[in-house]
């Protein structure tokens, strides 16, 4: 199962038999995950511009999961005794899909999250699964890969891009902060053993967008082994390095202005 992914680098673990699950009861739910996936890309141009924020290659494999049926669902509990209501909680899912068999299935994608909402996540699926709500809950996450390989990642931007200061790297969508800056400038210009701008910008970048407190595989591994979430079945998906393109260049920020523009438009017709 998801050899296709697994071929292209992929990370896939399971628990609690979910493999088995899935295979049996959901044959075509991992068809569905193999279209939405194996066309994902993000372009390096995204992971500078957008900061450390949700890329709109993340974006576009939402969209994918929604064409696909996985939408957005709001799971409403509520305890009732003799007819009274006594509590009520709210779990929101961005992606559920409901099957044949009428078993439902849930997902979140977590890009670049602070690595609690893994926390929430995994209790969200264990409480829905004891309810009787869904019988799998997956993860889909940046990959082992990608996590260890985003230094050499933003590197090869700045390399293949010819930067060498702020003004070279604002042309690409990524105003650095005044705290960045002087802790770039710092390294540039230090006495002993300076770096280079692309060194301190890179070092600078990647620690704090990309950081081991932000949602990645061996943050969500550590969760996993500590049994969080137990009993819900569940997949986890790891995003790998080689979904990042370098070819788009300013088309890429151009795709992300364009849908700002038209995201700010609907929020102007809304209000």
């Amino acid at each position: 199962m998801f050899e296709l992914l697994k071929a292209k680098g992929y990370q896939v673990e399971y628990t609690s038999h979910a493999e088995a699950i899935l295979s049996v009861d959901f044959p075509s739910a991992s068809d569905d995950l193999e279209r939405a996936l194996l066309t994902a890309t993000i372009p390096i141009e995204e992971i500078i511009a957008g900061g450390g924020g949700e890329s709109k290659g993340t974006q576009r494999l939402r969209h994918a999961l929604a064409d696909l049926g996985w939408r957005k669902t709001v799971f409403r509990v509520q305890k009732v005794i003799n007819d009274v209501p006594k509590e009520s909680q709210s779990h929101e899912i961005d992606h559920v899909k409901t099957f044949d068999n009428g078993g439902t299935i849930a997902l979140e994608i977590e890009w670049n999250n602070k690595d609690p909402f893994y926390d929430r996540d995994l209790e969200n699926f264990k409480r829905l699964h004891a309810d009787g709500a869904i019988s799998i809950g997956i993860i889909v996450t940046r990959g082992r890969s990608m996590q260890e390989g985003m230094r050499d990642l933003v590197r090869r931007f700045l390399d293949e891009r010819q930067i060498q200061g702020f003004d070279d790297i604002l042309a690409w969508g990524y105003d650095p902060t005044s705290k960045q800056r002087k802790a770039i400038n710092a390294w540039v210009t230090r006495n002993k053993a300076p770096l280079t701008f692309r060194e301190a910008f890179t070092r600078k970048f990647v620690s704090d967008k990309y950081g081991e407190a932000t949602t990645h595989w061996r943050k969500l591994e550590d969760r996993i082994h500590r049994g969080v979430g137990n009993p819900c079945p569940m997949i986890f998906i790891g995003l790998p390095e080689g979904i990042v393109t370098f070819h788009e260049g300013q088309a890429a920020l151009q795709e992300m202005e364009a849908a700002e523009l038209a995201g700010e438009m609907i929020d102007n017709t809304s209000e």
